[in-house]
């Protein structure tokens, strides 16, 4: 799989890049918004945010009939700009934040697993991301 080969989903926040920065990687913000539907949650992340480190969380059912766990490994940081981890060894995820008049866009790049359809897995990840846009914007 190639970088061409990646899925793209983005949004733009309404609140500037420290907060969004702060939302993303905080594993206490992570469980707040890290679904993609109102029946899931995530009971719990861990962020060891560095080159090397691991990303964990859990998701599961809100009625507790299913449930996965993700994880990813940094293999580059750079804080308040760039995120890129690896999810085993064929895919890639890369989230770049940029800053400009007060709102913070943040893209997220990933490769598409091999089970479901690319416009399911897009749905999927936009939905998460919106969850993240409504915490951030209205994280204190």
């Amino acid at each position: 799989m190639t970088t061409t080969d990646m899925l793209t989903v983005q949004t733009t926040l309404q609140c500037g890049l420290a907060r969004a920065w702060n939302a993303y990687t905080a594993p206490k913000a992570i469980v707040q918004w890290n679904f993609a539907a109102p029946e899931w949650h995530c009971p719990r992340a861990e962020n060891d945010l560095r080159v090397g480190g691991t990303l964990k969380s859990r998701m599961e059912a809100r009625d507790g009939s299913m449930g996965f766990d993700f994880e990813g490994t940094y293999t580059e940081v750079v804080p308040m700009e760039r995120l890129v981890y690896a999810m085993g060894d064929e895919r890639q995820v890369v989230a770049t934040f940029k800053e400009a008049g007060g709102l913070t866009e943040l893209t997220v790049r990933f490769t598409p697993d091999s089970t479901f359809p690319a416009e399911y897995q897009v749905g999927g990840w936009q939905a998460i991301l919106n969850n993240y846009k409504a915490y951030a914007e209205s994280a204190a």
